[in-house]
């Protein structure tokens, strides 16, 4: 059965992507200039590599990004001799959004990661049903294939704590996030298992915010910093400068200033795994 744009989405281009939108557009007039030079139909092509045609004919104008099947199974129809599949080495830069390849990548360079996060355990601590269940949440809901790509752009950021020399990392969460079943019972003991795991690296510090704390310096939302190796830093905070990302010593200053009360006020090291732990042996 061939695969459509309304039962095979793919993934849509970001038209404030401008990079993304060349390798897009490129990729796609090459396809159909082969595909025309060997003298076929794009109904034609289509049934040959298994998609509809106006799937066919919405990659070749660059309005969505092709999956690396459908490059390799294009490659294999109109004997590219592995061009057309090596294309995926551009594409494959350009499938995530715009936003999450822009904080991989400073997150990559980073030699320092610091994050207090409220609300949800943040995205480089999540196992791969936790971040499908968070994202499946949202509303207006993401389509199937879209929600596999960000769940996928998140797990690729993980990639930063297999690197050597490893960045300095601190978390601090907030207990009541812990005791969030989220995805059911199952997901929920995974998430946990994977927190003490991280917990446990020896360039990473994990902290719990306690439910019993009256009050503390996080309650105006999200904070997180990076530092990279030739001294500069950016921060961001939900509560402070609009929530944007700043570079201003100034302002960077007061968001480690938080965040230093923060972990202050927050449990231990080894009393929050020691409590990650407990909630383990609950579920």
């Amino acid at each position: 059965m061939l695969r459509t744009e309304a039962d095979e989405p793919g993934w849509e281009v970001d038209p404030d992507d401008e990079w993304g939108v060349a390798v897009v557009a490129t990729v796609g007039r090459q396809l159909k200039l082969r595909r025309e030079a060997v003298g076929m139909r794009a109904g034609e092509f289509g049934k040959a590599v298994g998609y509809g045609e106006d799937l066919v004919y919405k990659i070749e104008s660059g309005k969505r990004i092709p999956r690396q099947e459908y490059l390799d199974r294009a490659d294999e129809v109109l004997g590219a001799g592995g061009l057309i599949a090596a294309a995926w080495e551009d594409v494959k830069r350009v499938r995530y959004p715009k936003r999450v390849r822009e904080l991989g990548q400073l997150e990559a360079r980073a030699v320092e990661i610091a994050l207090y996060e409220c609300h949800i355990i943040p995205g480089l601590l999540q196992t791969p049903e936790h971040a499908r269940s968070v994202i499946g949440a949202a509303q207006p809901p993401y389509s199937p294939d879209d929600a596999e790509r960000m769940v996928a752009a998140r797990l690729a950021r993980q990639s930063v704590f297999q690197r050597s020399p490893a960045p300095a990392m601190s978390f601090v969460l907030e207990e009541g996030v812990l005791r969030r079943p989220i995805g059911g019972t199952m997901a929920w003991r995974q998430q946990l298992e994977r927190l003490l795991e991280v917990g446990r690296s020896h360039h990473v510090v994990l902290q719990v915010m306690p439910m019993g704390s009256d009050t503390h310096s996080g309650l105006d939302g999200r904070i997180e910093l990076l530092k990279f190796p030739d001294g500069t830093a950016v921060g961001r905070s939900d509560g402070a400068f609009n929530g944007r990302p700043t570079h201003e010593p100034k302002h960077l200053r007061i968001l480690e200033l938080r965040y230093g009360t923060i972990r202050a006020q927050a449990l231990s090291p080894r009393e929050s795994l020691a409590l990650i732990e407990r909630m383990l042996g609950e579920t």
